[in-house]
């Protein structure tokens, strides 16, 4: 399991109450079928074999002797199988009748788990049939004469024999529902992958209440959670059930059924198991829980899956052996479930989006609301160039004073054309500030630069770095003068895909006194802007509305190198690569500690065959990996930029603050991470 990426699944058979026979040929219906889907890990309802609502037939011999024969049935049936399925009955050890969770891998029975908390109230009375483990509960059980002793009991965990990331346990049902439930203590012992195997009835509102449970219970242990309900086939006597299966990693939904809808239908998901491993390195208090919890009576028991279909080798890493983003089939084992988010800053749904972006600049205006405030600063001084960075930065300004009831007049807008500035740029940077109700004021740099450029000895023919910055720095120095004439403040316009980058002039563009954009990367802000023009649409301001559109339809340029006829002849994407590619990189790199190669193997999946942004053509494999490369390289070697950057406002998981979520020196060589790359091709 090379990217430890492992695919879960969660169904909720067909059953009939009491038809062990029935039932279990359902089972072995629905493993075979999982397993033919690249399935590796399977969890069935509870009480799946003889049916959650026998009643007082579970006091009957004939149904207990029938379910532990389906059982071993099961695991006979699917010995030639590498997938590890949770399935659920009654069985009577010792003289005491439990509801257990047993694990079943390659003909084997290889763990039996039961429930801890038993339900007797409401519609529950389960302890008419069945007991908590208490003491005295044996170690092992037989199953039949002919097969070895399974381990029982509460404290057990189950472990993939080639994959240390993969430990799996199990709770069932009301164990979740519980103050401190089971899946606590075996997440603070170990386990990456929780199985609850549940009967949980449906009423109004409870989907909503498991649906934020399952989520929560992922989220606190920083675990995957495969919770699978029972079904249709249950008994309607006294309740109903929906078959409402749930599959969460650390505190996200990754799949969910239909209340109703999903008889008999394989729930998929591919859970990384990375995400857990690396959420619980980086959340120091988990191994601080994990110190007062841990429990060495924990046993392990290893078991053996089927060949991974994900990342084996270098075939993976050449690309074969899985479907680009354009050719998904959902369910198949070349493609990741669900599919890799192509953009993981910006959420898919119109509504979702919507609400991010109100949440987002909420938090920018607040941030500098404060600085603001703390200072006594009545006015703000933003470089306006008319692309889209600088234009969120002034409309940040414009929420941060409209909430300190300050007038938009004490912002200071300061365009300053040079070499490289279109009159489109300049003219949409005239037309925001006026719909905006702000100060502007032009600058027109040319000719202080020349005259630098002659104090320093610069061709002005010369078209090379010292060309670009000389303007960046100068620009900069207009900003910072005039904020000290005004008694205001320099807001920085620069974002968080061009500080990985380094795409900045140290001293320069990089530089400001409060950054409110140091926390946004590009493909974000693109949405940030277009929801100020949906704002000022709604509040009937059409001009403001029509001057963003046209700033979201500009090319993105820094604007340092002159015109090709009129147009814009500097596009920042085709020198650093594609934003969207960029942003990407990033949140896997930073978000997750991925290494290079899973990064380019996630990034085929999410961009292979999909056509580019801003470009003629597709993603191909070799463009993702040069420009992986490009990041590699440009991150490393511009770490020294961050490591002086402004104060801003943290608003997402990623940030590159020096102060908060980012040490790194100067300094640090890429080479580890190149050199993996290169190995790729």
């Amino acid at each position: 399991m090379k990217y430890s990426i492992l695919r879960a699944a969660a169904v909720s058979p067909s059953l009939r109450v009491a038809d062990c026979a029935y039932n279990a040929d359902q089972i072995v219906s629905c493993i075979r079928e999982a397993h033919s889907k690249a399935a590796r890990l399977l969890v069935f309802p509870e009480l799946c074999i003889t049916g959650y609502s026998c009643g007082d037939l579970f006091a009957q011999d004939s149904l207990m002797k029938a379910s532990r024969e389906a059982l071993l049935r099961i695991a006979e049936q699917t010995k030639d199988l590498g997938i590890l399925s949770v399935v659920g009955l009654p069985l009577a050890v010792g003289g005491v009748r439990y509801n257990v969770a047993a694990f079943v891998n390659k003909g084997e029975v290889l763990a039996i788990m039961p429930k801890v908390y038993i339900p007797n109230y409401g519609e529950f009375y389960e302890r008419r049939w069945f007991s908590p483990p208490l003491r005295g509960v044996p170690d092992a059980v037989y199953l039949s004469e002919d097969m070895c002793e399974v381990p029982f009991g509460v404290n057990i965990m189950l472990q993939e024999k080639d994959e240390s990331l993969l430990k799996v346990a199990a709770e069932i049902c009301e164990d979740a529902w519980t103050p401190f439930s089971p899946s606590v203590r075996h997440a603070l012992n170990g386990a990456s992958v929780i199985a609850n195997l549940s009967a949980s009835n449906e009423v109004v509102g409870k989907a909503v209440y498991r649906r934020n449970l399952v989520s929560s219970l992922s989220a606190k242990e920083i675990s995957a959670y495969v919770y699978c309900d029972a079904g249709r086939g249950e008994s309607s006597t006294d309740m109903v059930f929906s078959g409402h299966n749930i599959i969460a990693l650390n505190g996200s939904v990754m799949a969910e059924s239909a209340l109703f809808d999903d008889c008999g239908k394989l729930l998929l998901a591919d859970i990384d198991l990375e995400r857990i491993s690396q959420d619980r390195l980086r959340t120091t208090t988990f191994a601080s829980c994990r110190e007062d919890f841990v429990d060495d009576s924990y046993r392990t028991v290893i078991f053996e899956l089927d060949e991974n279909p994900f990342g084996e080798g270098e075939a993976a890493a050449s690309g074969i052996g899985f479907q680009s983003a354009a050719s998904h089939a959902s369910g198949q084992a070349e493609s990741l479930v669900p599919p890799v988010d192509a953009h993981p800053f910006v959420p898919e749904g119109k509504e979702e989006r919507s609400a991010r972006s109100h949440a987002v600049i909420e938090m920018q205006a607040e941030g500098l609301v404060k600085r603001l405030s703390h200072i006594g600063a009545r006015g703000a001084v933003v470089g306006l160039s008319g692309g889209l960075d600088s234009t969120l930065a002034l409309l940040v300004c414009c929420r941060a004073f409209d909430k300190l009831g300050l007038d938009r007049k004490g912002i200071l807008a300061v365009t300053m054309p040079c070499f490289g500035t279109t009159s489109r740029t300049k003219g949409n940077a005239y037309a925001l500030a006026e719909s905006c109700r702000c100060t502007l004021k032009e600058v027109d740099i040319k000719e202080s630069v020349l005259s630098h450029f002659r104090d320093i000895g610069q061709d002005q023919e010369k078209h090379d770095v010292t060309y670009e910055n000389a303007q960046a720095r100068e620009r900069t120095q207009v900003l910072m003068d005039m904020a000290n004439q005004s008694g205001g403040l320099v807001i920085g316009t620069g974002d968080l895909s061009e500080l990985a980058l380094g795409w900045c002039t140290y001293g320069g563009d990089q530089m400001s006194m409060y950054g409110v954009n140091a926390s946004i990367p590009k493909s974000l802000v693109r949405h940030l802007v277009s929801y100020f023009s949906d704002e000022a649409e709604s509040k009937g301001d059409p001009r403001l509305a029509s001057v963003l559109r046209d700033i979201l339809a500009t090319p993105v340029s820094p604007e340092l190198l002159p015109p090709s006829a009129g147009e814009i002849s500097q596009k920042t994407e085709e020198i650093v690569g594609p934003y969207e590619l960029h942003d990407f990189f990033l949140y896997n790199v930073l978000r997750w500690g991925f290494s290079p190669s899973k990064v380019y193997f996630l990034a085929r999946m999410a961009f292979s065959g999909r056509p580019a942004q801003d470009f003629d053509g597709e993603y191909t494999d070799e463009i993702i990996l040069r420009w992986l490369k490009v990041f590699y390289r440009r991150f490393f070697a511009q770490q020294f930029k961050r490591s002086c950057m402004p104060d801003g406002a943290k608003v997402g998981t990623v940030s590159l603050s020096p102060r908060g979520d980012w040490r790194m020196p100067s300094d640090a060589s890429a080479a580890l991470w190149l050199a993996e790359l290169d190995r790729i091709g």
